[in-house]
């Protein structure tokens, strides 16, 4: 048996910690589903055998998923940022999340359908925004301002002054 990792990500969900697991598997590289535990007895929001934590990863952190009903939701204080390279794998990400029960936001957020906020970031932003230049910075923060899913052509426009 190895040993559990010192640091993981606990993620609470009403009952859905299994489903969201293997979509996160099936959508990002370096993911997969590790163990899967059923709860030994009853508890407050579930009965003896349901599935209780789920152990994977998300582009190599570890997480756990904990089906611990209804009580607490997600919220945008916490999200997965995701570093892209190419306008591919942002709208890949993008489309994965938003398209299968998710919703768009604002500056490269989104919400997965269980209301996990995620943070589609391409690096030619973080570059663009933190760029020398103060006013080819402030120029790239107004074009992604304007945006939901970013645009990294149109982020390196701004940078230009075009």
């Amino acid at each position: 048996m190895t040993a559990p990792a010192r640091n993981t990500i606990c993620l609470w969900f009403d009952r859905d910690a299994e489903a969201a697991a293997r979509f996160y598997a099936a959508t990002f590289p370096d993911s997969a589903v590790g163990a899967i535990h059923r709860a030994p007895g009853d508890y407050p929001d579930g009965q003896q055998g349901d599935v209780l934590v789920v152990e994977f990863t998300v582009l190599g952190l570890p997480c756990m998923g904990l089906n611990g009903g209804p009580a607490f939701r997600h919220s945008e204080a916490f999200s997965f940022q995701v570093a892209t390279t190419t306008q591919e794998e942002t709208d890949r990400y993008w489309n994965a999340i938003v398209g299968h029960g998710g919703q768009e936001s604002a500056c490269g957020w989104c919400k997965d359908r269980w209301g996990i906020s995620w943070q589609i970031t391409p690096v030619q932003l973080t570059r663009a925004t933190t760029h020398p230049d103060r006013a080819a910075a402030k120029r790239a923060f107004d074009a992604m301002m304007t945006m939901k899913k970013i645009d990294i052509a149109a982020i390196e426009a701004a940078v230009a002054g075009r």
